[in-house]
C-alpha cells in the first residue's frame, strides 16, 4: 500500500473538516416581519408519522434559526424530543440555519425552598447531560430556553388540575434551573413563557429579569410599524421583563402559531414562528460563552438506584391503596430520570384487574394510587424502570391487605358532551 505524504494527510483532514463542521459565522437573511430576523420553533409534532423537515428549504424561505424541543421533565415526551434532536440539529445546520433548545418545565409538587431548588437542579441536570451528548454548543448553537407555561403540580383522575405552584415556588424554581444551566455551561439561557404567565405566574424579579426573554403572544403582526408584544386591553402585562414604557424587554418574539408549515419544509400544517429583536451582532451575542463537556458531564449508562418505600396505605376495597416511593442515585441525590408502577407477584393466588396512577410529586418521588384491588392479603413490589438506561432498575417488596368495603352504587351513564370546533388560527398570523 502507497504511502500518503504528510501534505496529502493534512489537505484530506482539512476537506473532511470543511464538509462536517458547521460554518463559524452564516450570514442572516432579516427576511421576518419588518425586516427581523426569522425564526421557527419544533418538536416532534412537526414530524407527523415520523416524516422528515426539509431544513434547505426552510433555509430557502428565510428562517435564520430554529429552536428545538430537546428535553421535557416528563420521561415519555422526553425520550420523544430525543427521537429527533440530533437529526433535526444536524440538518438544520448543514443548510445553514441556527439552532437552540428547548426544556418543557413541569413544576414539582413539594412546598419547601430547599426541595424546591432541589428539583430544579435535577431537571437542569437533565438538560445538561442532553448538551452533552450531543458534544456541547458549537458555533451555530443558540443558548438553551427554558420553557416555563404551566404551574400545575397535581391532578386528579380526570387530569383535572387540583393543585397550583404558588407564584413564590414557580419563580424559586425557575431562578434556580436557569442559574445552574448558566454556571454549568457558561451560557445564559433564554426562558419562553406568555406575557399572562410572566404576569400571574411568577413574581417580579431583578434576578430573573438578567435572563432574555422569548415571548408568545399571537394577533399582533410584528410587520406593522410600532407592533410589539406584551400589550393588552387597556394597557400591558406587568412582569420581571416591563419597561418603564409599558413594553416588554424582549430578545425573541413567538408572534405565530400558524406559520404555514409546507411553506418552511415542515410536514403538516401549522408551524410556530418567531422574530429576534436586534442586530446580527445582537444575534451573535447569545452565543457568547462556550462548553465542550468532559466524560464526567456525560448522561450514565445503568447506574445503580436505591429505592424506599416512605410510606404506604391499604384500607377496604372501596378505596385505592397509595404508596410513596424515594429512589436515588449512589450519591443520594435524586434519579433524574425513570417511573416506577406496582407490580404484583406470582405468589398471589390469581393477579387482580386494577387500575394505576403515578403521580410524579418532585424528582424521584412518586405517589402511586391504585384502584380496584379486591379484599385480601396481596404481595407484591414497588418497580423503578427507566427507559433511557441511565439508572438501573430496582424494586421494593409491599405487601398488604385490603378489607372487604361497601359495594359501590353504579353512576348513571352520561351522555358524552360534543363540543362545536374551534379555529386555533383564529386572527393569527399566517405566514
Amino acid at each position: 500500500m502507497r504511502r500518503l505524504s504528510p501534505f496529502l494527510i493534512a489537505i484530506i483532514f482539512a476537506s473532511f473538516n470543511f464538509h462536517t463542521t458547521p460554518a463559524q459565522a452564516v450570514e442572516l437573511k432579516f427576511s421576518g416581519p419588518g425586516g427581523k430576523i426569522h425564526g421557527a420553533d419544533i418538536s416532534r409534532w412537526q414530524h407527523p408519522n415520523g416524516k422528515p423537515i426539509n431544513f434547505t428549504k426552510m433555509r430557502n424561505a428565510g428562517i435564520d434559526f430554529v429552536i428545538i424541543k430537546a428535553s421535557d421533565s416528563r420521561d415519555d415526551a422526553d425520550q420523544m424530543a430525543v427521537k429527533y434532536l440530533k437529526g433535526d440539529r444536524k440538518g438544520a445546520q448543514e443548510a445553514g440555519i441556527h439552532t437552540g433548545f428547548y426544556h418543557y418545565a413541569i413544576l414539582p409538587n413539594v412546598t419547601t425552598r430547599a426541595a424546591i431548588e432541589r428539583d430544579a437542579r435535577v431537571q437542569a441536570q437533565k438538560v445538561i447531560w442532553r448538551i452533552s451528548s450531543i458534544g456541547g454548543f458549537n458555533e451555530l448553537d443558540l443558548p438553551y430556553a427554558l420553557d416555563i407555561e404551566n404551574t400545575c403540580i397535581q391532578v386528579n383522575s380526570q387530569r383535572a388540575c387540583t393543585k397550583y405552584a404558588t407564584r413564590t415556588n414557580a419563580t424559586i424554581w425557575s431562578k434556580t434551573f436557569l442559574k445552574t444551566l448558566k454556571e454549568k455551561t457558561g451560557r445564559t439561557p433564554l426562558i419562553y413563557s406568555s406575557p399572562h404567565f410572566l404576569e400571574n405566574s411568577l413574581k417580579r424579579d431583578k434576578e430573573l429579569a438578567q435572563y432574555p426573554l422569548w415571548i408568545a403572544q399571537y394577533t399582533i403582526d410584528p410587520a406593522k410599524p410600532g407592533a410589539r408584544p406584551n400589550v393588552k386591553p387597556g394597557g400591558c402585562f406587568v412582569h420581571s421583563w416591563t419597561t418603564s414604557q409599558c413594553s416588554a424587554n424582549w430578545t425573541m418574539w413567538q408572534y405565530s402559531s400558524c406559520g404555514i408549515a409546507p411553506k418552511y419544509g415542515v410536514p403538516g400544517s401549522r408551524l410556530d414562528l418567531n422574530v429576534f429583536a436586534g442586530s446580527q451582532e445582537k444575534f451573535e451575542s447569545l452565543k457568547t460563552g462556550t462548553w465542550i463537556p468532559d466524560p464526567a458531564d456525560e448522561m450514565p449508562r445503568g447506574e445503580s438506584s436505591t429505592i424506599t418505600v416512605t410510606s404506604y396505605k391499604a384500607t377496604t376495597s372501596n378505596k385505592k391503596v397509595t404508596i410513596n416511593v424515594d429512589v436515588k442515585r449512589p450519591d443520594s441525590s435524586a434519579v433524574v430520570t425513570g417511573s416506577v408502577k406496582y407490580v404484583f407477584s406470582d405468589f398471589n393466588s390469581s393477579i387482580p384487574v386494577v387500575t394505576q396512577t403515578v403521580s410524579r410529586e418532585t424528582s424521584g418521588t412518586w405517589k402511586i394510587s391504585i384502584e380496584g384491588v379486591p379484599a385480601g392479603n396481596w404481595f407484591g413490589n414497588v418497580l423503578f424502570t427507566d427507559a433511557s438506561g441511565t439508572h438501573n432498575e430496582v424494586l421494593a417488596p409491599v405487601d398488604f391487605t385490603v378489607l372487604q368495603g361497601p359495594t359501590p352504587t353504579p353512576s348513571p351513564t352520561k351522555k358524552p358532551v360534543i363540543k362545536a370546533a374551534t379555529d386555533g388560527c383564529k386572527n393569527q398570523i399566517k405566514n
